[in-house]
């Protein structure tokens, strides 16, 4: 049996808007046709494009301390700070 509610072929034809109001909300539907289950209308995943200051804190909680002296050491091994001419062949 199925957890999602199921709806009739003639049902999303009839109701359509009332329907894709509640896809848009989260709401997925089973669709049928003639009995047979044929179909499933769920909702995209939308994307976050920013993460909260709460989300951001409460992560953070749990990351490692970073040793700043041993971090700007790796910086400088990483980094060529010799200054040169981008166009010298």
């Amino acid at each position: 049996m199925s957890a999602q509610p199921e709806i009739t072929q003639r049902d999303l034809r009839n109701r359509s808007k009332e329907i894709m109001d509640a896809v848009q909300h989260g709401t997925s539907f089973t669709v049928t046709r003639d009995g047979h289950r044929i179909g499933e209308l769920i909702p995209l995943r939308r994307r976050r494009r920013f993460v909260s200051r709460a989300d951001f804190a409460a992560m953070s909680r749990t990351s490692p301390e970073i040793d700043v002296a041993n971090f700007r050491a790796d910086q400088a091994i990483a980094m060529d700070d010799t200054a040169g001419d981008p166009y010298d062949a």
